[in-house]
């Protein structure tokens, strides 16, 4: 797809993105991927399907990223399979670079330390958007990349006390340790950020239905997803893009305010402790969601609208 936008980025601002999303799990994440793809700033160099809590999560996650690509007539995006899901106990508590070059890992994490290690003035971002195992693993059997690379996740409590589950960091605890305890080029968005990114079901039948093959996609699928039995905790008419802060740090970092702080150690609970001794990181404490969100339903418009 030849983008419609009349604007382009010089190519000293544009940073080369990795995208790892658990892309089937919710109905978020397909709009994240849609905004990275439409934004001329990243360089979206390949898409990284992550497990979720399901049988055959990895696949579904991949598929369901195809269709997105087939949506937007950008099928030529590589998209690599990931870590089939969690890894087993122990894994982790090795130190880093035990993992030998013969391990068997999955084509997605052999590609973000192909990815890391090329030789390219443009800095390298991997935004995460759900599980982190594809990364732990990739920095366990490659630590050189752990400074080749920015890591936006959005997963954890982070700094707040917040009763419910985190469903990322929650899917592999302990990939998600592993990455907090060894990567300082980490911009952490945590749950009470990532929850107000809040839009209406009116108004994506408003502003994203209209919009060609994708919009029909992603408004159909958020809305089926919202009436299915595993959306029983959604408010009913409304939903969190709770993904799309990865993308909207990575157009701009100063879309929201952030500290630098130590990164989290996250409980079996995925409550978060500190004290353990990680690296300090970057963590966003709100995102300004009317340009995250304008943004998106500006470049959809301009690109796949009637």
């Amino acid at each position: 797809m030849k983008s419609k936008l009349l604007f382009d980025v010089p190519q000293y601002k544009k940073l080369r993105v990795i995208i790892d999303t658990d892309a089937a799990c919710e109905a978020d994440d397909p709009f994240a991927i849609a905004q990275a793809l439409m934004s001329p700033k990243l360089m979206v160099k390949g898409i990284l399907a992550e497990h979720f809590a399901v049988e055959d999560s990895v696949k579904r996650s991949y598929d369901e990223v195809c269709t997105i690509l087939d949506a937007m007539d950008m099928k030529e995006v590589p998209v690599f399979m990931g870590e089939a899901g969690a890894k087993e106990a122990g894994y982790f508590e090795n130190s880093v670079g035990v993992a030998s070059t013969e391990e068997v890992v999955s084509p997605a994490v052999d590609f973000l330390i192909s990815e890391s290690l090329r030789d390219d003035t443009a800095p390298l971002f991997v935004l995460c958007q759900g599980a982190i195992t594809n990364v732990a693993v990739a920095i366990k059997k490659c630590p050189e990349i752990l400074n080749r690379m920015t890591i936006v996740w959005i997963g954890t409590h982070g700094l707040a006390e917040i009763p419910w589950r985190e469903f990322n960091s929650g899917n592999d605890v302990a990939a998600a340790n592993y990455v907090l305890s060894h990567a300082k080029n980490l911009w952490l968005i945590p749950s009470n950020v990532y929850v107000t990114i809040t839009v209406s079901l009116a108004e994506l039948q408003q502003k994203v239905l209209p919009c060609g093959k994708i919009g029909r996609h992603l408004f159909e699928n958020m809305v089926t997803y919202n009436n299915s039995p595993a959306a029983g905790w959604t408010k009913g008419e409304s939903w969190s893009l709770g993904d799309s802060p990865a993308i909207g740090v990575a157009l701009n970092p100063d879309c929201g305010h952030y500290i630098e702080h130590e990164a989290p150690f996250v409980n079996e609970d995925t409550s978060c402790s500190f004290g353990k001794g990680n690296p300090k990181i970057r963590i966003y404490t709100d995102i300004d969601s009317r340009y995250l969100l304008e943004d998106f339903f500006a470049k959809l418009q301009l690109n796949y609208g009637d």
